[in-house]
């Protein structure tokens, strides 16, 4: 693989022209598809081939929308209080306002709340609604501005007017402050670990330029179907530029070093996307897998996030392997902090200091360049012995910055720092025991909003499964009759408030029966009574009878993500041990490193629901209410985590084997790894940090928010404690076993040359690092 990348890499360096303008051609025909056809939309969560969805879609084509293109409100009257809406004086004033309203832009009809034939008035004359018709392209808030005006009259009286419902959100907002905020200060991370601002620009460009292009590969997608979530996007956008930002990263730090070493600018290309390049394939792979295997869930809205996302890393991925070698090319020795660049014309000297910036807060020097996962085989280096020679670095100095001291720490103390690391994770875990979940709040995520309002008001009027009705459908030639003959039944059941009369098809073969539950959606006693009424209607002659509306669908929903949480992280487990069996041709590595991911999972959900659950803290996210968390973000952690917790593993742990693999006893190859890794580490997790605490403190949509946050903890936990604390401490512990297979799974497994060994036999380096002119 090494040798295949570092020809796409120097060929891409050859030919800047050819692949700038390929990059250019994609991004224009993109964007006349993006313009021509893209559109978003809110379907309803569902599950294909589910009870509730397949009779859901049989109730569309049975019982058809009068007009597809408009969607409904609820204009909500509530009297003062001691008053009556059933009063003369009163119903005029409700009448005059549904007049009123018919008047609004966008406002196609309203219905007459007295009419007798569907009467919607509360019981005690308090509450009145009106159903709107309304075009469903309008401007909600638009609307509502509207029909307040509308209402002065009765407001003014110390009446009570609220809106329900809602229609399409429209195009989402995906850049907004905090997410800017995240982004500069990624970019400061970058100059401060570059020390040359060309380097850092360069870096952020050509992450940005991925993420554009991948946007607009997903909104040219979203032109082929019936549309995207707005969700898809922003988690798109996200996570594409954490990677893409991070990958450059990688690529660029090792063609930085090799320039230190002596090599012309083409072999440094060339073989910084052999080696690093290789470790960036790996881990983007690893999370494009991740991503879309949320398809084994079946459920389209999560298929599709994690379509959306794994799109954005493949170009993030595709762009690192081409596009940067084109700037890495164009920006020569420029790369190099100005007092390492040689003057034009003089041959490359490296400094004295032989350090970069990160490496100087490092403390081991010459490893600030040291990004990829194969850097130059340790074996080139006079092993080191003893304790002391094991905290040299690569060129045999003693490291005695802050990181150098952390590997020293954690060799010499590896019990004290396995029992400090898991105490740490399990307080920050604790919470997420008491995770719990749900699809979307009552009455919509505002606790303010005028929507949770107008839904709190009807629930207690009318009670509190009356805007959550079941659906029970009969099919069949006497679907209308078994209706009818069953109607008793399910009354008799718990938690049935009522039961509508028969409700007839054109076909008459399809009938269905409206069951108000007497609790509100998110009540485990209307999920019982979901599986009560399946259960009592297995038995019904005449015709086949299940059980949908949206209320059913959310049940069967909610149950699939339980189950396929579980499925999807035995799943990511199985492929961690697979995946890392592969790389690192171990057994105890694959086991540590999974073990890890879970910690940090854990850890993130935990600090996730003590904010957004607990509600602590909760300002500092914007939140208006603690709930329980959306029930796609545990799926949604475990999928993008799981590929960054693997990224760091193989970043880190991956220059450890290979100082062994040198002839380093385990306890130096711990050292000298941590301290060639470390700093790209660093650098990386609070880039990633950044870039996803800006969504998670932007206090827009609640889900993405409780997903930024998990995901901040997440990779701060896995890189800083998990990676370089409970990883080489235990490693530390286990000493050679670390490094054990056996014999015959050793020569079963692949060779991926993650280490681009390879390229060392293909092209020696040039040792002397005064071989190379710089000629401009």
């Amino acid at each position: 693989m090494s040798r295949l990348l570092s020809r796409i890499g120097a060929f891409s360096a050859a030919h800047r022209l050819v692949v700038t303008g390929a990059w250019f051609m994609l991004t224009v025909v993109l964007t006349v598809v993006t313009i021509s056809g893209a559109k978003f939309s809110d379907a309803e969560f569902s599950i294909s081939g589910a009870e509730s969805t397949t009779a859901l879609a049989t109730m569309k084509k049975a019982f058809p929308e009068a007009d597809p293109g408009a969607g409904e409100l609820m204009l909500v009257v509530e009297a003062p209080d001691g008053t009556s809406l059933t009063r003369p004086a009163d119903r005029e004033l409700v009448a005059d306002l549904v007049s009123r309203a018919t008047g609004v832009p966008d406002v196609k009809s309203a219905a007459d709340p007295y009419a007798e034939d569907r009467p919607y008035v509360s019981k005690d004359g308090s509450v009145a609604v009106s159903t709107l018709t309304v075009d469903l392209e309008a401007d909600q808030a638009v609307v509502e501005k509207d029909l307040r005006e509308a209402a002065a009259p009765l407001t003014d009286q110390g009446y009570r007017v609220e809106l329900g419902g809602t229609l399409d959100d429209g195009p989402p907002e995906i850049a907004g402050v905090t997410e800017i905020v995240g982004v500069v200060v990624a970019f400061v991370v970058l100059l401060l670990t570059f020390g040359s601002l060309a380097a850092a620009g360069a870096n952020m460009l050509t992450a940005l330029s991925g993420v554009v292009v991948g946007v607009l590969g997903i909104l040219a997608w979203s032109a082929t179907g019936e549309g995207i979530q707005s969700t898809t996007l922003i988690i798109a956008v996200m996570l594409g530029l954490a990677v893409g930002i991070d990958y450059a990263l990688l690529i660029l730090s090792r063609f930085r070093d090799e320039l230190r070493r002596g090599a012309g600018v083409d072999a440094a290309v060339a073989r910084a996307c052999g080696t690093a390049g290789t470790s960036v394939v790996v881990a983007g792979t690893t999370v494009v897998i991740a991503l879309t295997g949320l398809a084994i869930v079946r459920i389209a809205f999560i298929t599709e996030m994690g379509l959306g996302a794994a799109l954005a890393v493949v170009v993030a991925v595709a762009a690192s392997l081409t596009v940067v070698p084109v700037v890495l090319k164009t920006l020569g020795h420029r790369a190099l902090p100005r007092r390492e660049r040689p003057a034009q014309g003089t041959a490359y000297a490296a400094p004295a200091a032989g350090v970069a910036p990160m490496a100087e807060v490092a403390g081991v020097a010459g490893v600030a360049g040291v990004a990829g996962v194969a850097a130059t085989p340790a074996s080139q280096d006079a092993p080191a012995t003893g304790a002391a020679s094991a905290a040299q670095g690569p060129d045999g100095r003693r490291g005695t910055g802050l990181l150098g001291r952390w590997a020293r720490m954690v060799v010499d103390r590896p019990v004290l720092t396995m029992l400090g690391s898991i105490v740490l994770v399990a307080l920050l875990a604790v919470p997420a025991l008491s995770l719990k979940t749900e699809l979307d709040p009552p009455g919509g995520p505002d606790p303010a909003g005028s929507q949770r309002a107008a839904y709190t008001t009807v629930s207690d009027a009318f009670g509190a499964g009356e805007q959550n009705p079941l659906v029970v459908l009969f099919e069949g030639p006497n679907a209308a009759d078994t209706a009818a003959g069953t109607a008793k039944r399910i009354t008799a059941l718990d938690g049935v408030a009522d039961v509508s009369p028969v409700q007839r098809a054109k076909d008459t073969g399809i009938a269905f029966l409206a069951v108000t539950p007497a609790h509100g959606p998110t009540d485990s006693r209307t999920n019982d009574l979901v599986n009560s009424l399946r259960t009592s209607m297995d038995d019904v002659a005449g015709a086949e009878v299940s059980v949908t509306g949206q209320t059913a669908v959310d049940v069967d929903v909610n149950s699939a993500l339980s189950s396929g949480l579980i499925i999807y992280l035995i799943a990511v487990v199985g492929l961690s041990l697979l995946l890392l069996t592969l790389v690192f041709r171990s057994v105890m590595v694959p086991l540590l490193a999974t073990a890890g991911f879970l910690m940090s999972l854990a850890a993130g959900l935990g600090v996730t629901v003590a904010v957004f659950q607990w509600g602590w803290a909760g300002a500092l996210v914007g939140l208006d209410e603690a709930r329980p968390l959306a029930s796609l973000t545990p799926l949604i952690v475990v999928g993008v985590l799981f590929g960054l917790a693997m990224d760091y593993q193989v970043f880190l742990v991956a220059r450890m084997h290979e100082a062994h693999r040198s002839g380093l006893h385990t306890r130096a190859a711990i050292v000298r790894g941590f301290g060639q890794a470390s700093p790209v580490v660093v650098a990386a997790a609070a880039i990633m940090a950044a870039v996803f605490a800006g969504f998670a403190f932007s206090g827009g949509d609640q889900m993405v928010a409780s997903i930024g946050l998990a995901l901040t903890v997440g990779v701060l936990v896995d890189a800083l404690v998990v990676r370089m604390l409970l990883v080489p401490a235990a490693l530390r512990l286990l000493g050679e076993a670390s490094w054990w297979i056996p014999r015959a799974l050793d020569r079963v497994l692949p060779n991926l040359d993650t280490e681009g060994s390879s390229l060392e036999q293909e092209e020696p380096r040039q040792e002397l690092a005064g071989s190379v002119r710089v000629s401009s």
